[in-house]
């Protein structure tokens, strides 16, 4: 059975960093792009960044491009996002998805496969 469970998240100050995790476990995300999601209250859930299988492209929402880096551990079959220089507005709840093939897309579309979310709370 195909699972994501994310890691992570927590309550921090404004310029600060966290890292989220987001571990895989029955499928070999070799084959999957791995992507991070947010949600914030009461907007819609936007693409932040996302990761493919073996080769590693990446792709970056341009409100977080500099500050966040998108990275895997293949042994582990996990995915990082280590989040630096943190913003009030990056407050959300933060959902890793996975979706068959390697296109490195943040359009959700294709992502069939969705964590429960870890929440990020950036204080001013």
């Amino acid at each position: 059975q195909l699972q994501l469970v994310e890691s992570g998240g927590g309550l921090v100050q404004s310029g600060g960093s966290l890292r989220l995790s987001c571990r895989a476990s029955g499928f070999t995300s070799d084959y999957y792009t791995i992507g991070w999601f947010r949600q914030a209250p009461g907007k819609e859930r936007e693409g932040v960044s996302c990761i493919n299988g073996s080769a590693g492209r990446r792709n970056y929402a341009d409100s977080v491009k500099g500050r966040f880096t998108i990275s895997k551990d293949t042994a582990k079959n996990t995915v990082y996002l280590q989040m630096d220089s943190l913003k009030p507005e990056d407050t959300a709840i933060y959902y890793c998805a996975a979706r068959p093939g390697l296109i490195v897309t943040l359009a959700m579309p294709g992502y069939n496969y969705w964590g429960q979310g870890t929440q990020v709370t950036v204080s001013s």
